[in-house]
């Protein structure tokens, strides 16, 4: 059975390193990078099968207007268990008096997905970032 935490926050980097690099994210090869900054996040949600970390989603606000989800990921053998819609439910459920909740998905397939809980494109901005993996 699949258990959910919303309080932990500290993770252990061999964890962290093998969930990353399951969904080939570069990110996984800085595991202690991850780690920290999920620690420091404002909130975190994870999905477990026993002691397995098997994904995770993390949210940075500002406690009031704005909220980033970021790092939702699931391992590639759980894909398709309803784990990644759990995961948002719980917490867009957290965030469910924000005024703003944003998401840049980084792989255009995954679009719908979003769309099921309510994101949309605007036209009036884009995405960007500095990339310094």
């Amino acid at each position: 059975m699949i258990r959910y935490d919303e309080h932990l926050k500290e993770f252990c980097i061999d964890d962290i390193r093998e969930l990353f690099l399951s969904v080939h994210w570069e990110s996984g090869n800085y595991p202690e990078k991850v780690v920290k900054g999920l620690n420091s996040s404002s909130t975190v949600v994870s999905a477990w099968d026993d002691d397995r970390l098997i994904g995770l989603v993390r949210g940075l606000d500002d406690g009031e207007t704005v909220a980033f989800l970021h790092y939702l990921l699931v391992r590639p053998e759980y894909q398709g268990m309803h784990i990644g819609q759990e995961l948002m439910e719980r917490i867009l459920h957290k965030y469910e008096n924000m005024l703003y909740v944003k998401i840049m998905p980084s792989d255009p397939s995954t679009i719908p997905f979003y769309e099921k809980f309510g994101f949309r494109i605007y036209d009036n901005y884009c995405a960007m970032e500095i990339k310094r993996l």
